[in-house]
């Protein structure tokens, strides 16, 4: 049987490969500007996108560094007031610390306090310093004990340290000396110093201190040094 119905009339052809590529790229290309205007929209609102923390240095926020440094420490005589589990009461403050040596209500004891200083330094490297209140940390039956114990935090030393320099103020006719010194914690302090002190000093590049070296009672390395007075 012949192709009857289909004689004489042209072959029918499929759409070019161009024709059926054009509208895909076409898709693809909207697609793209789609993703991008909705991903732009949500990194200004979305406040942990890494464009918001880039930004914090670009607005020019200033960079503050905080450190807990050992201060000073402290013995005091105490009584045992409240038992409360395995805590008790110090009279006459009423502060509350563990009983670890099981003492009783009336008990008189020797405890070692401790104060901390919170150093701030701003981003020109001034610093502000806040001290902490007064915190007990270990109780004693005997002064001796508690003695030993305070003797070991708290060292006097004698040693060099740089001098920055000296100078001269005058203010309403009266004239005020100080030294500059810079201590081996990076701590630069201010002494007031006489007129012989002052000529004493004013060639010198190093001198010799007296500092206080406080240690930390839980980690003994870290330390702090304050000073207490000059050598010579």
């Amino acid at each position: 049987m012949s192709n009857y119905g289909y004689e004489g009339r042209p072959p029918q052809q499929g759409p070019s490969s161009a024709a059926r590529i054009v509208p895909v790229i076409v898709i693809g290309i909207l697609f793209a500007i789609v993703f991008g205007i909705i991903a732009n929209a949500c990194s200004k609102h979305d406040g942990s996108s890494s464009l918001s923390w880039s930004g914090g240095a670009e607005r020019g926020e200033s960079a503050e560094s905080s450190d807990t440094v050992p201060w000073d420490y402290q013995l005091t005589e105490a009584t045992v007031g409240d038992l409360i589990g395995g805590d008790m009461t110090l009279l006459p403050g009423n502060e509350l610390m563990p009983n670890d040596d099981n003492y009783g209500t009336g008990d008189k004891i020797w405890v070692l306090e401790y104060m901390g200083a919170v150093m701030k330094t701003s981003a020109d490297n001034r610093t502000d310093v806040t001290l902490t209140a007064w915190k007990p940390i270990k109780s004693y039956k005997t002064k001796t004990a508690a003695d030993a114990d305070i003797g070991e935090l708290k060292l006097n030393l004698k040693t060099e340290v740089d001098l920055i320099g000296v100078y001269k103020t005058t203010y309403q006719g009266k004239t005020r000396e100080f030294a500059v010194l810079q201590l081996p914690s990076g701590q630069t302090v201010k002494q007031p110093i006489d007129d012989d002190r002052y000529a004493k000093l004013k060639p010198l590049k190093k001198v010799g201190v007296v500092l206080e070296e406080v240690h930390d009672y839980s980690q003994y390395d870290l330390a702090y040094a304050k000073f207490r007075g000059w050598a010579a």
